[in-house]
């Protein structure tokens, strides 16, 4: 063996141990979206109609509000989406109005309040329904829920990037530093506004 094939060879021995230990390095772990409350507008019963679209509640289309998609992948603290998990949503209508007894029965009966989306292979869930809007004391928020089979693994709160009621919202406030990761951007789109929201939950 010549010379410079020894050195070569003896570069790459040396060189063994940092790859190995550059490989070895776990990801990091993501932040879990944190948990609030549910409120008290969970629905009693839930509706007959309970897919993914709220702007169709049985025969009846909803034309008020502003038309949105919201999205994202349901994930574990490991990045992996979490097949069979399934996604909640509930938020009130246009006027600032719940499908609940506790709210006076004054919501739009077009507005399906209520939606639910199981994940795909990827994580994924999608919902079609309206941008949030503020109503006395609170700002504008979409209420969510992820369940796992029988668990219930989240109940957290989305909320409207650049929204002028977030910052006397009290619960918006008191997420501290965690207020970015439940506070998205609703962009205008093709069909309608677009929102993204990841969801990262323990299991």
């Amino acid at each position: 063996m010549s010379l410079p094939s020894r050195r070569r060879v003896a570069a790459a021995l040396v060189a063994l141990p940092f790859c190995w230990t550059a490989r070895a390095q776990p990801a990091a772990r993501r932040r879990p979206t944190p948990a609030q409350t549910e409120g008290p507008f969970y629905p009693v019963a839930l509706p007959a109609d309970s897919d993914a679209d709220l702007l169709r509640n049985g025969r009846l289309a909803y034309a008020q509000g502003q038309p949105a998609w919201v999205e994202g992948v349901v994930a574990d603290l490991d990045g992996k989406p979490l097949r069979g998990a399934q996604v909640e949503i509930w938020q009130c209508d246009h006027a600032g109005h719940y499908h609940h007894p506790g709210d006076g029965g004054r919501a739009d009966h077009a507005f399906q309040g209520f939606g639910r989306a199981t994940v795909d292979g990827d994580g994924r869930y999608r919902f079609r329904t309206i941008k949030p809007v503020p109503y006395t004391g609170r700002t504008p928020h979409i209420h969510v829920k992820v369940r796992l089979g029988r668990r219930e693994l989240l109940t957290t709160q989305l909320y409207v990037e650049g929204d002028a009621h977030n910052e006397r919202d009290f619960l918006w406030r008191n997420l501290g530093a965690d207020r970015a990761l439940v506070t998205v951007p609703f962009r205008a789109g093709a069909d309608g506004l677009q929102a993204t929201f990841p969801i990262t939950v323990a299991v």
